[in-house]
């Protein structure tokens, strides 16, 4: 099996965590297609080419990755980082924005994933690595669409690790925390979250207000970016990365506390 990444395909890559990882990847010698649905890139590089991609677009997701292929002649990993976030109680999300919250963070995945594996399996190797969050492994009120859709997205990707064993194509995630980013100021709220006669109205603007300072005040982009590179120098990719240790130390007790304290000490935090 091949363990060197040299062409890389880079969802969500023209901010936030895309940007910073495209710049860190090219500066390690990478190419990088960094797609956007704006297809521009937040930073000149040699290494970074920036290609325009709806992931929510089957088709062109296929023609991206041919193009690709028919420029560099391989596709050695796929970065999964594109997403979106809407924010407002569950009982406050109509089913048009709890589709738009699955569409781009889980359907937009599988799709680019399903497009890359025939290139993988032709090659013998490929490396799929995907964006997750912390929140989904805990569960945010609040956030709770964006929580389920995170969590689908992991558990996806460790099924398809199972499904891919013996195939030299490696599957892994990374899981953020609090991180500061344009993805705070560019979440939805769903419409009834807004409305003064929501029951939830008072319990989520005083939780809009925590989360919001927790992300402007939370890990820089370089420092996702930086575990991201990791996992793609890495021989073998972990199945789970989180960076910093308080947000390991956290998954950590997610697996262990028993579930009622872990809802408990949540609610504490957020509600």
């Amino acid at each position: 099996m091949k363990n060197e990444t040299k062409v890389v395909l880079l969802t969500g890559g023209s901010s936030g965590i895309g940007a910073a990882a495209a710049e860190l990847m090219a500066a390690a010698g990478m190419t990088v297609y960094a797609a956007s649905r704006r297809g521009t890139a937040a930073t000149e590089s040699a290494g970074i080419i920036p290609i325009r991609l709806d992931v929510n677009d089957e088709a062109a997701t296929v023609a991206a990755i041919d193009g690709i292929i028919a420029k560099s002649g391989r596709l050695d990993a796929v970065v999964v980082n594109a997403g979106n976030g809407i924010a407002g109680a569950i009982e406050d999300t109509d089913d048009a924005e709890a589709r738009f919250q699955f569409e781009t963070c889980f359907f937009g995945a599988l799709k680019t994933i399903r497009a890359c594996l025939p290139v993988f399996r032709r090659q013998g190797h490929g490396r799929i690595l995907t964006v997750t969050s912390v929140a989904a492994v805990i569960p945010i009120p609040y956030q709770g669409l964006y929580s389920s859709a995170k969590s689908a997205l992991l558990m996806f990707t460790e099924s398809l690790a199972i499904e891919l064993k013996g195939s030299g194509i490696q599957c892994g995630s990374v899981l953020p925390g609090d991180t500061s980013t344009g993805f705070t100021g560019a979440r939805r709220l769903t419409a009834a979250a807004e409305r003064e006669d929501s029951p939830y109205h008072d319990k989520f603007q005083a939780y809009l207000r925590k989360i919001e300072h927790d992300e402007l005040e939370g890990m820089p982009a370089a420092k996702i970016a930086k575990a991201i590179l990791r996992q793609l120098q890495r021989r073998r990719m972990a199945m789970r990365l989180t960076p910093r240790i308080d947000y390991k130390a956290i998954c950590l007790l997610a697996r262990i506390l028993p579930t009622k304290l872990k809802l408990w000490i949540i609610g504490l935090l957020y509600n």
